[in-house]
């Protein structure tokens, strides 16, 4: 029900207002002056405000502009005894929806509120569905059919708007900066700077330079004043990734920062304030590193305030043809019409084990566009190496050809089977908690309980 705050210093037309708009079913709220129509909307949310001009000791014109300054969500009707045009034009243009002279007809007052409210609700659902659009723009890298990626994308939801770091585990070409951007960008830090640096990638002096910047002499070759990462990022996002790489001496000095929140150039005796949020990523666990001696256990708790856990590519099969989808639209473009895959490749695509993951799928789509003939990707357009694997494999058993799932069994049979996988596969991405994987598939325990296995036992 929406709800209207009215607001009026006559008491006779403030009381008929109410009855009116009581009597088409709003939930009204009345106020005799714009005093207390502030302090209510300091305390409650409202969908219309319908206010007289003329009041004292706060007139409607100055309600309305800090109304819409507070408030831009809530539509506003202005009523006026002096319904001039240049009284209107200056409501209309502090953001009043309308205004409605003084006296009014009921029909009138009826239609302007609905056309208000509408008005406002279209506004409001637009908002929303750009919000949407806008998440699901820097999320749409992350394809997630399967339950395990689905568990990112929540988490990426959930953690995204704090300010904890995060450390991102996944095997290499997984998407960890990926997931990084993400959380970047549905952060309140969205519209500031995300800067990466791969800490596999430099040597330690380097790594030091760039992480934390230089003054002129530093070293050899520094012949100017460098900022580093930390300071260019400041009110954003640093992600450092493959940070099992990072040497001892520059994890002591990525610990002094994360906990004073300060950082000294190399070279230099300054000290400058930064504030930044570290999202790590790493393809190794980082507690075996600690046993091994090889990274700090005080960095590795600074750092893994929140754990996001990658699935590879060959755990979630359920991905893989809607990732070839994506690539191939992103290569393509959308005005483009995508090549098919025949179902011989499709079963190549199913079959092999991605130990190079998305990245590895991506290289693959790649080289099969550079071959493609009369729009339809077949096995002679794939590298050979993917081909040869997975046909050896189905040769030797290694591999079972999912074609033969389908050979001798009806499509109930077959279903029902490809159902107990799935329940199975969801259970097990909740870390067997049954209760969360009957609400993740939308579905009662008990149902749960009833579509597994009989030797599945329900608890005591």
């Amino acid at each position: 029900m929406p709800r209207i705050l009215i607001v009026d210093d006559e008491p006779t037309i403030l009381n008929l207002l109410n009855k009116i708009l009581t009597g088409q079913g709003y939930d009204t709220t009345p106020a005799s002056n714009g005093e207390k129509a502030l302090q209510l909307l300091e305390s409650e949310a409202y969908d219309l405000m319908i206010s007289d001009i003329n009041m004292t000791p706060i007139n409607g014109m100055e309600l309305l502009r800090k109304a819409s300054k507070s408030y831009p969500d809530m539509g506003v009707i202005m009523l006026t005894a002096y319904g001039t045009v240049g009284t209107a034009v200056e409501a209309m243009k502090e953001g009043a929806f309308d205004y409605i002279t003084k006296p009014f007809k009921l029909d009138e007052l009826v239609l302007t509120v609905q056309r208000a409210l509408e008005y406002n609700n279209a506004l409001t659902e637009n908002k929303d569905l750009k919000a949407r659009l806008e998440h699901r723009e820097q999320l749409e890298g992350i394809v997630a059919e399967s339950p395990g990626m689905r568990k990112v994308c929540d988490m990426i939801e959930r953690v995204a708007p704090t300010s904890a770091t995060v450390l991102v585990y996944g095997e290499s070409g997984t998407g960890k900066e990926l997931v990084a951007r993400a959380l970047h960008h549905y952060s309140p830090r969205k519209d500031e700077t995300f800067m990466a640096i791969n800490c596999a990638a430099l040597p330690a002096q380097l790594m030091e330079s760039e992480m934390f910047g230089h003054v002129k002499g530093a070293f050899t070759g520094a012949t100017s004043t460098k900022a580093g990462l930390f300071e260019t990022a400041h009110g954003g996002t640093l992600f450092l990734d493959e940070i099992s790489s990072m040497p001892l001496e520059i994890q002591s000095k990525l610990l002094r920062v994360l906990q004073d929140k300060q950082v000294r150039k190399v070279g230099g005796s300054d000290h400058s304030e930064v504030d930044v949020r570290i999202i790590a990523a790493s393809n190794e666990k980082l507690e075996n590193l600690i046993e091994q001696g090889k990274f700090r256990e005080d960095l590795y708790y600074r750092l893994s305030v929140i754990s996001i856990d990658i699935p590879p590519l060959r755990k979630r099969p359920e991905d893989i043809l809607p990732l070839v989808d994506h690539i191939l639209r992103k290569e393509l473009g959308t005005d483009t019409e995508l090549p098919m895959l025949d179902h011989e490749t499709q079963n190549i695509l199913d079959n092999y084990n991605w130990p190079g993951n998305v990245r590895e799928l991506e290289n693959t789509i790649q080289h099969a566009l550079a071959f493609v003939q009369d729009g339809t990707i077949n096995k002679n357009t794939l590298p050979a190496k993917i081909v040869d694997t997975v046909e050896e494999g189905i040769r030797s058993g290694v591999i079972t050809d999912r074609r033969e799932m389908f050979k001798g069994k009806s499509l109930k049979a077959f279903l029902h089977e490809k159902e107990k996988e799935f329940l199975q596969k969801t259970i097990e991405s909740m870390n067997g908690d049954k209760e969360k994987a009957a609400e993740e598939l939308g579905i009662s325990l008990a149902t749960l309980y009833r579509k597994l296995p009989q030797n599945t036992k329900k608890p005591v």
